[in-house]
Order: structure tokens, then sequence, then C-alpha cells
């Protein structure tokens, strides 16, 4: 990953799986992200009592020690610190404002977002970044969608990260 960059960081929001969560922190860390935050109900490496969650543990595969991050109750509040730090903010979202992911021209610090496996980001936070980019999507499951298909067009949101990170930072 090129180091032409100061500062990556990602915006996790409302992720149900620890072990999508504990995918993304992995993928982080080999891509030299700075922080993650979790927001909402997206789960951390710690349970509420603030023991390691062996889950995450298992698919972070120690990246969760490396890779600082911190929670939030929600994405807008994230957001709007990120801003005031100077950050471009990247919804990774399908949306009909969306450009190619592979378009996307990041500044020296940049902010990725990401969001529930079945609902993506939601409206809100989305109205509040610089940019939507997506992944196009060319299988047969996009190319046939049906009103009820919800969420069988994209990718898992881990995979996305990775996508992502290294198709944004790594040109």
């Amino acid at each position: 990953m090129s180091r032409k960059y100061n500062e990556i960081v990602l915006v996790l929001e409302n992720i149900r799986s620890v072990h999508n969560v504990g995918a993304i922190f992995r993928t982080a860390e080999t891509a030299s992200v700075s922080k993650i935050f979790l927001t909402g109900y997206t789960p951390g490496p710690l349970d509420r009592f603030g023991r390691g969650r062996v889950d995450f543990k298992k698919a972070a595969l120690g990246a969760e020690s490396f890779v600082p991050w911190e929670s939030a109750t929600t994405a807008e509040e994230v957001i709007k610190k990120l801003k005031t730090e100077g950050f471009f903010i990247v919804a990774i979202e399908q949306d009909k404002k969306s450009i190619d992911y592979k378009k996307v021209l990041p500044n020296k610090k940049t902010a990725l977002m990401f969001g529930n496996e079945v609902e993506g980001l939601s409206r809100k936070a989305i109205n509040l970044c610089d940019q939507i980019a997506e992944i196009p999507m060319k299988g047969r499951l996009a190319r046939n969608r049906q009103p009820d298909d919800v969420g069988k067009e994209s990718l898992n949101v881990s995979v996305a990260a990775g996508i992502a990170l290294f198709g944004i930072f790594d040109r």
C-alpha cells in the first residue's frame, strides 16, 4: 500500500457480523489503515464486559492488536468529527449518485464508510459524505435484480472493504 496518503480511516455503520468486522480489521491492517470507527451496533474486539471476543480474534487473526479503533453511537457524529479534521469522506454504497470506485481521487486524509450487510449505509450518513462510490456488479444477480432481491446483488461487506481499500489507495 502506498504511503502517499497521510491517513486512511474506516467508518463501519451497523454491521451485524462479528466475522465481517474481524475480517475488515485483518484487511485494514494489511492496508495500513490508521483507525477504524465502529458505529451503531457494529461489534468490536471487546465484549460488553471489556473482555476480548474469541470469535473476533478468530476472524481478525491478531489485527485488532495493531489497528486502533473507537466506538461511537452514530456514524454522523464520526463523519462530522472527521470533517473538522480535514478528512475527505467516501461512502462505499450503491446509489444513483455513486461513481465507480476506481474514479475516486482520495485526499491525503480519507475516510471510507461501509454499512450494514443488507440495508447498507443510512441515508443520514450518505448525505454527509463528500462522495459516494460503488463497486460495479456484473453477475447475473445484478443484471436480473428483482424488487425483493435486497442485498443479493452486492458483495459481502468485508470483501467490498478489501476491494475498495486496495482499488482506491494502491495505484
